[in-house]
């Protein structure tokens, strides 16, 4: 209350912003990303980069939006209401990697960089004339870069199999210039492992595999949830440890949508 006894003002949350693709689907993608962040707490934003049709069978079509649009999202939001903690996902061409990047380093908020190349169907969402901007002018923006195996091979062309990879993997991600690295080794034999470091620090993440087939979204789903604890004031190691134990409960709790691969549950400490 106020001392002239009138209910105080609403104290907005933290303030997240994804630049991604949009899922019609709404299991991975900016749908994921804002359903992730309300769960956790903060005021999601998006800034749109690619319109797909897509549903639980995969991705039958993309179309990306016009650069200009790109920047003037951002920059709408940005300016006005300002932001806390950016999350990129789907960025699709080398013109829209090139501007998000140069939007970011002028932005003063932690950036986590999901690097996304293709979708769970194997559908690709990142042009391969992409890939050197991804390298050299968003990497370098990102506080923490999130990417699985597929996408380390991509990048950097070290290819891992097993565990002790991870490390090599981690280092190639460094070079490219984040300050942090988590390399996700979901796709490895065994407990669902992930690799944090910054070169110095080590943090291991380990989860039982589960055994549920619809995981749809999982990517989009723990780098949104990072960036929602950097966005609420938590240091990285803490954000990580805390965004992996609830994509763990979602990935728990994933659902069956369509006649594919269904989506992780983001409400699932609601239900």
């Amino acid at each position: 209350m106020t001392a002239e006894g009138r209910p105080a003002a609403p104290v907005p949350p933290p303030r997240v912003l994804t630049v991604a693709g949009s899922d019609s689907g709404g299991g991975a993608g900016i749908q994921a990303d804002l359903k992730t962040m309300l769960a956790l707490g903060v005021h999601g934003m998006s800034v749109v980069t690619a319109v797909t049709a897509q549903n639980s069978l995969g991705v039958q079509g993309a179309w990306d939006l016009p650069v200009e649009a790109v920047r003037a999202q951002y920059r709408s939001v940005v300016d006005d209401i300002g932001v806390q903690a950016v999350k990129t996902g789907m960025l699709s061409s080398a013109a829209i990697v090139t501007a998000v990047a140069e939007l970011l380093a002028g932005t003063a908020a932690p950036v986590v960089v999901d690097p996304v190349g293709v979708s769970k169907h194997g559908d690709a969402l990142l042009a391969q004339s992409a890939l050197d901007a991804v390298r050299t002018a968003l990497l370098p923006t990102a506080t923490v870069a999130t990417p699985n195996l597929d996408e380390v091979a991509s990048l950097t062309g070290v290819r891992v199999t097993d565990e002790d990879g991870l490390r090599r993997a981690a280092d190639a991600v460094l070079a490219l210039g984040p300050r942090w690295a988590l390399v996700k080794g979901g796709h490895l034999p065994g407990d669902a492992v992930d690799l944090l470091t910054d070169g110095t620090e080590e943090v291991w993440l380990r989860a039982p595999r589960l055994d549920n087939r619809h995981t749809h979204g999982t990517g989009c789903t723990l780098a949104s949830a990072i960036a929602a604890g950097l966005g609420s004031g938590a240091d990285v190691v803490t954000a990580v440890r805390a965004a992996k134990s609830y994509v763990t409960g979602a990935v728990r709790h994933g659902f069956a949508l369509g006649g594919g691969i269904g989506p992780v549950d983001h409400g699932w400490r609601t239900r």
